[in-house]
């Protein structure tokens, strides 16, 4: 049964103080706040590794975890039954884990004796439920029932609102909320389609709530009621929104944490309009439309109800398992408990209620990350003081990526070769336009804006060819993709293309790596694409964009000087330097470019590194670096290569005239190159899942992966990565880090006023961050960040993936990619490991000069370690002892 209220005031009263109160709220403010709670969500043609709580590390992780567990049931802390996998294996100590509890506790104001808070709280960390019998006991119930008037410190399950369209649902009325989902989706999917739909959404191109406003009064999927509720929405977004906040009876303090919740509703619909909101400029506009739409559909739909009743809640139910801790394994009677003093009663419930929701699985993280730590300070102290630096006859420059440290490592035991690490874009912020094409890619960290365009060129008469040549390719595919939706073509084109599909389908299956091979060969043939320069001077008369085309001859030696300063790789050039850009090789995935270089936004990194070594080849160039102190022999010849990583191959890109000494180098590493792609690709297969014949060729396996449309798990990407190493080469060379670290070179001698080391924490260390907080993400919490099993998966208006035809927009990677299979995880959740080689001063500086950095790690986003580059000493920054007034220190030696 429904309540209404009613009002004793005069109707002209009760308009005017409504208007008072609408000319209060500020929308736009409402909407930008409440727009933390989400990331950005990008194409998944450019995937791009999101942070999901990017807009939350004002808030310790602690915080933020405690936030999702009370307001949308999310664990953002391992579940009990990996962090007791990882504890079999080896990777979590239990004796870190008593230290973090003791810690803990010293951290706590008790109110009751210390031995016995040490008793109950260990048992809660080892044991995962309390008997049944204790908790049925009716003697426990008696005294729940006796203090149930007692109240939580903070009273925190009422904190947090939710939809009023979800506690209709939870009342037992109709499913509102999953209605309200239904229609969103749907209206997303129409106005964000990319040309996938035959027919767009009409009156799309004057916004999203114009559009809506316009077609939903016609919705055949509303009711006559529904569409009358409807039809004289506010003209504007935001009046709508107001309008909509106002009807539903929403506190004006209440307003933003409402908004938050229907944004965590469909997260990835509302991030892929906050990110085109922020692509075009508008700030937050498209998310006001969103919203305005949302709270607007949700009014109709449920005014009947409205105002809900309040749902009355058991407080005794709530407090029995808290109580029972206290009895089971306290050791207290009910007559023991009651006779203590009510604050002690409150004090100790709420502790309990706390330890339970979040402390227990913290503490336990924690412990895993501490035990990592350890193992991966004794693999590098062991081999540090055996690695003196050799004159190299090869320096090759790889993208910090985890992948390429199992490559690097192998490379280096086969020859005199040095490998350095550094972001994949080379510090070049560039977007790069192909031969003969239309669209341009913003080739940098997302993080970071391009300030030039680079393109490739070739003849006229070679380009008039491929042009040619593309024109057919493309119309073919045109036609056939127009003859699909059309109603009387598509009968007939079954018939004509169904035996060539088929025999394509069948080569596929039966042998996809000749098949592919196969098929990529035709493919080149048809287009024969021409051999291309690029082009690097500024050429003012190219305005096809707002980006300058090429760079000065001062923005060339800048880019070039930096990124060599940053690696510390300024002398003692070797004959050939290799710059090493990466592309991973997949088919049939969608998710093919997160696999690619993410520093590159989700592109390949070969264009990169081309321009790069082309850049230090330049006359001009190597004359300025000269003046600058860096010094290239006449016979150092940079060539650019690419890294292929799912079959663990170089691809040579760029290779110019070389010296003597470097075409002798070259032969050298050219004749090496198979036994380290034999070597790396043997370690990194046998860490997939099905694999234990050891008899298969490893290379002839990585293709058939690589080719094979029907395989789930081509290669483990970025899974694993847990720690991010800047340093000196020597630091690592001879470590086993089984592709779980990023790399970056870095000598603190070449930076004396730390600008390098800030330049990697700002960029690529932040990157590091969002990728390592996105597998951390689609592992702890997969229904929510992940995006399911990639075999259920549908490709949904160009942009992204669904569960079916009508869920979420995913935001994360696919099971596949994380777990090994449905009860063993590959990817360990560990927040990044930062470790630093420099002189103490060099952190303090860091940790004073950036407040984002030393926000992440004073709220627990991520961890740091400094390595004295004189002594080797470990020095571990704690996040509690980091004070945010007077940026004091406490350091703990590991």
């Amino acid at each position: 049964m429904n309540k209404a209220t009613v009002s004793l005031e005069r109707p002209s009263v009760r308009v005017q103080q409504r208007k008072d109160v609408a000319a209060d709220i500020n929308i736009s403010e409402l909407v930008k706040s409440a727009s933390k709670v989400i990331a950005p969500l990008w194409p998944i043609a450019t995937f791009v590794a999101r942070h999901p709580w990017m807009g939350l590390e004002h808030l310790s992780f602690e915080e933020v975890a405690y936030r999702f567990k009370l307001s949308r049931n999310i664990d953002l802390y391992p579940t009990i039954s990996m962090l007791r996998a990882a504890q079999r294996k080896g990777e979590l100590n239990p004796e870190f884990l008593e230290m973090r509890l003791q810690r803990w506790l010293d951290e706590q104001p008790l109110l009751m004796p210390r031995e016995e808070a040490e008793r109950v709280f260990r048992a809660m960390l080892w044991h995962d439920e309390i008997p049944n019998e204790v908790l049925t006991s009716p003697t426990l119930k008696s005294l729940a029932a006796k203090v149930k008037e007692i109240r939580l410190q903070g009273d925190s399950k009422r904190l947090f609102i939710q939809p009023l369209s979800v506690l209709l649902e939870e009342q037992g009325e109709e499913k509102w909320a999953q209605m309200l989902d239904h229609q969103m989706i749907k209206w997303c999917k129409l106005f964000l389609d990319e040309s996938q739909a035959l027919w767009t959404m009409p009156f799309r191109e004057k916004g999203f709530y114009y559009a809506w406003r316009k077609l939903v009064i016609n919705d055949p999927s509303l009711n006559k009621q529904q569409r009358k509720r409807l039809k004289d929405l506010p003209h504007d977004a935001k009046d709508a929104l107001r309008q909509a906040l106002l009807a539903l009876g929403i506190p004006h303090g209440a307003m933003k944490d409402y908004l938050e919740a229907h944004l965590l509703s469909l997260p990835g619909w509302a991030g892929m309009l906050l990110w085109r909101s922020q692509q075009s400029g508008q700030a937050h506009e498209l998310l006001m439309d969103y919203l305005a739409i949302r709270l607007s559909l949700e009014w109709a739909l449920i005014a009947p109800h409205l105002p809900l009743a309040k749902r009355k809640e058991d407080d005794a139910t709530v407090l029995l398992p808290l109580l029972a801790a206290w009895m089971h394994w306290g050791g207290l009677t009910p007559e023991q408990w009651l006779q203590l003093p009510q604050t002690e009663q409150q004090a100790r419930l709420s502790l309990v209620d706390r330890f339970n929701q979040i402390i227990r699985k913290k503490l336990w993280l924690e412990a895993w990350e501490d035990t990592q730590e350890a193992q991966l300070k004794n693999r590098i102290t062991s081999s540090f003081a055996n690695n003196a630096p050799k004159q190299a006859a090869a320096q090759l420059i790889f993208c910090i990526d985890v992948r390429s440290e199992p490559f690097r490592r192998h490379l280096e035991r086969e020859g005199p070769f040095e490998t350095y690490g550094c972001a994949g874009f080379f510090g070049l912020p560039i977007q790069t336009r192909e031969l003969d094409s239309v669209y341009s890619h913003a080739s940098c960290p997302v993080i970071a804006k391009p300030q030039h365009e680079v393109r490739e060129y070739a003849a006229a008469v070679n380009l008039k060819e491929y042009r040619r040549r593309r024109n057919i390719l493309f119309s073919i595919s045109h036609t056939f993709k127009k003859m699909k939706q059309h109603l009387l073509a598509s009968m007939l084109l079954p018939e004509v293309s169904g035996p060539w599909l088929g025999l394509h389908t069948l080569a596929r299956s039966i042998a996809p790596s000749r098949a592919g091979r196969l098929l990529r060969r035709i493919q080149e043939t048809l287009e024969r694409k021409p051999k291309t320069e690029l082009l690097l001077h500024r050429n003012d008369s190219l305005k096809a964009t707002d980006l300058p085309v090429g760079f000065s001859a001062e923005e060339k030696i800048k880019y070039v000087k930096r990124l060599l300063k940053g690696m510390g790789l300024t002398s003692s050039f070797a004959p050939l330097v290799v710059v090493c850009g990466h592309e991973s090789m997949t088919t049939n995935n969608p998710y093919a470019s997160s696999l690619d270089c993410g520093a590159c936004g989700g592109a390949a990194g070969g264009y990169n590194a081309r321009v790069f070594a082309t850049l230090c080849n330049l006359k001009e160039v190597r004359e300025g670096l000269a003046k600058e102190g860096i010094v290239i022999p006449e016979d150092t010849v940079f060539v650019a290569a690419e890294h292929i990583t799912t079959v663990d191959e170089l691809r040579w890109l760029y290779v110019p005239m070389l010296s003597e000494a470097a075409q002798k180098a070259f032969d050298m590493l050219q004749s090496r190159l198979k036994k380290v792609s034999r070597n790396a690709n043997m370690e990194r297969l046998s860490k997939l899942p099905g694999l234990n014949d050891k008899k298969r060729d490893p290379l002839a396996e990585a293709y058939r992966r690589a080719e094979d449309w029907s395989e789930i798990r081509p290669e483990w990407g970025l899974a694993g990565n847990a720690a991010f190493i800047i340093g000196r080469r020597q630091l690592t060379k001879h470590c086993h880090l089984e592709g779980r670290a990023f790399l970056h070179s870095y000598d603190w001698r070449e930076d004396p006023f730390g600008e390098s080391l800030a330049n990697i924490i700002a960029g690529p260390v932040t990157v590091a961050q969002w990728i390592n907080l996105q597998y951390y993400a689609s592992t702890v919490a997969p229904h929510y960040y992940g995006s399911g099993s990639k075999a259920t998966q549908t490709v949904t208006a160009g942009i992204g993936v669904m569960q079916g035809n009508a869920s979420d927009l995913l935001t994360g990677l696919p099971w596949q990619s994380v777990m090994a299979s449905d009860q063993e995880m590959f990817h360990s959740p560990l927040r990044l490991l930062v470790i630093i080689e420099a002189p103490r001063q060099y952190i303090e500086h860091l940790l004073e000069d950036d407040p984002h950095f030393h926000r992440k790690v004073k709220n627990g986003w991520l961890r740091l370690v400094s390595i004295d580059p004189d002594s080797g000493e470990w020095e571990k920054w704690e996040p509690s002892a980091i004070e945010y007034n007077n940026f004091s220190w406490k350091l703990g030696i590991l």
